[in-house]
């Protein structure tokens, strides 16, 4: 069975990878300007809801590779621990504040909910 676990984990990086790489192609690279972010409203959305859009679709693969890092390791016959998986969880929530706070300049409160997650789940790692 670890076969299928890396098979699984190499799926989802590779999902993550297409979905990032495709969604900038087809969908964010019509409403950029130059930056990182895009920042072109396109009807009926406004810069912000773009912005906010773009955090969100990046987000998906963040917390897709987040997973597919315990798939690896379940694939590498390593027992699931406490820290295998709060990593994984703080990877992908410390990731997705980041994503949110910097694709909408702060603006979206989103970030500070994903950082305190983030922030929890180490701290209570740290004390187990």
């Amino acid at each position: 069975m670890p076969t299928l676990y890396l098979a699984a984990a190499v799926i989802a990086v590779l999902t993550g990878v297409v979905h990032s790489v495709l969604g900038e192609w087809l969908i964010f690279r019509h409403l950029r300007d130059g930056g990182l972010v895009p920042r072109r409203g396109a009807p009926p959305l406004r810069e912000r809801h773009v912005r906010i859009l773009w955090a969100t679709w990046h987000l998906a693969t963040v917390f897709g590779w987040a997973f597919a890092r315990v798939l690896l390791r379940m694939g590498m016959g390593q027992p699931l621990s406490v820290r295998l998986v709060s990593g994984a969880m703080v990877s992908a929530y410390l990731g997705g504040a980041v994503l949110v706070l910097v694709g909408t300049r702060g603006r979206h409160p989103g970030w500070v909910a994903l950082g305190a997650v983030a922030a929890l789940t180490a701290a209570a790692a740290a004390s187990t």
